[in-house]
């Protein structure tokens, strides 16, 4: 019986660690295993934000859903939660309309938030350049955390106090039903048994089920970050989203200005061609961290999108930053980046097999915000709520 449990999660990103949280929270045996000695994808190469403000209704309420489950978890194990907020600066007035009607929105949905002046962003965000903003909208209750190292501190709170079991170095090749049973078999021919296999993994599925992998509809994208050196006793707090997020992200498309002023934006720049938007978030060494870029391939060619940084991406993300803070320092210690998958016409990627082995994958730049709060639904719809007796 020590190899067989109630759900046996494979890829210990947040979307997987999270279904084995709520897999615990309803007193269910539970392993994740994981192909590396740790966890390393797109959980640890992203900017660490959760930011339900810039998801449409649907994830906004998943979203809403993960922060709570965030802050619950920070009040019992420092898994580096900090709720700082996250503020949109607009930088003229097409920008600043989508902002009140967003706001407007959020009042509709009773999720708090708060216009500010120019003179107010200003005073709130030192550096900030006074030719730049016009406005502001923040939004107090949401939270950053350090993506290399939360998973990690996650993994270990669920296994101190949760009692999850979890499996390094264990690269799955095989999910088979056997009998009442699906064994789930890893290259040296070691198995575990699960009454449920969720399989978040990424697109790494493709070697476990080719076929489904060939016809979904999955694609990856490469984002490129940097970030800076310490920046002495400069503080900039929460996540600061600029004008180009507020032309990007999937809650203001709910606007009713939003298509018109869409249609009015230049079809051939480089924000355009590289998918560019100015994000900024200070570490807890005092660095910020600085990005970000959008580059498209499908799933099965990834290779299309290289293995290099491109220089002249960062060049210009750094350009355009600089436009918008002047910051004590713009070297640069650390570039990078990171690798995700989603779905090109649904919002997750979800196919079950023989009943009890169900692929989740391809949550695409949703992850860190959304996945505590749809691993929460999507965990109970699986298992109907109700506990498996071994």
């Amino acid at each position: 019986m020590d190899n067989k449990y109630d759900a046996v999660i494979v890829g210990g990103g947040v979307l997987g660690t999270f279904h084995a949280y709520h897999a615990l929270e309803m007193g269910l045996k539970v392993c994740l295993v994981e192909k590396d000695a740790y966890a390393k994808g797109a959980t640890t190469q992203n900017f660490g934000q959760v930011v339900p403000s810039g998801m449409n209704t649907k994830w906004q309420k998943f979203g809403r859903e993960s922060l709570e489950i965030y802050k619950e978890i920070q009040s019992r194990f420092d898994v580096s939660i900090r709720q700082n907020g996250t503020v949109y600066i607009a930088s003229n007035e097409e920008e600043e309309q989508l902002l009140v009607e967003l706001r407007a929105i959020n009042s509709g949905n009773d999720y708090g938030s708060r216009m500010l002046t120019k003179q107010e962003c200003l005073e709130h965000y030192p550096g900030l350049s006074k030719d730049y903003a016009v406005a502001g909208l923040f939004f107090p209750q949401e939270v950053t955390v350090e993506p290399r190292t939360m998973i990690h501190r996650l993994q270990e709170f669920l296994v101190a106090q949760k009692g999850l079991e979890i499996i390094f170095d264990f690269p799955v090749i095989a999910c088979e039903q056997e009998g009442e049973w699906v064994s789930v078999c890893n290259t040296k021919n070691e198995k575990v048994f699960g009454k449920k296999v969720i399989i978040c993994n990424g697109a790494d599925f493709k070697n476990l089920y080719p076929e489904t992998f060939a016809s979904s509809d999955l694609e990856v994208s490469k984002l490129q970050m940097m970030q800076t050196k310490p920046q002495g006793n400069y503080q900039l707090n929460g996540s600061i989203l600029t004008g180009w997020s507020i032309r990007r992200y999937e809650a203001f498309h709910e606007c009713p200005s939003f298509a018109q002023i869409k249609a009015r934006e230049s079809k051939d720049s480089l924000q355009k061609k590289w998918g560019v938007h100015i994000l900024f978030k200070q570490a807890l060494d005092g660095s910020i961290i600085l990005g970000d870029s959008h580059q498209y391939a499908d799933a099965n060619r990834i290779e299309d999108l290289g293995y290099e940084l491109d220089m002249d991406i960062d060049n210009f993300m750094i350009a355009e930053a600089k436009r918008i803070f002047d910051l004590p320092t713009y070297q640069i210690q650390k570039r990078w980046y990171g690798m995700y998958s989603q779905s090109k016409n649904s919002d997750i990627f979800q196919k079950t097999i023989d009943e009890n082995i169900h692929i989740v994958t391809g949550i695409g730049g949703k992850g860190m915000t959304g996945s505590a709060g749809f691993a929460k639904m999507n965990v109970a719809t699986i298992f109907n709520t109700q506990k498996i007796n071994l």
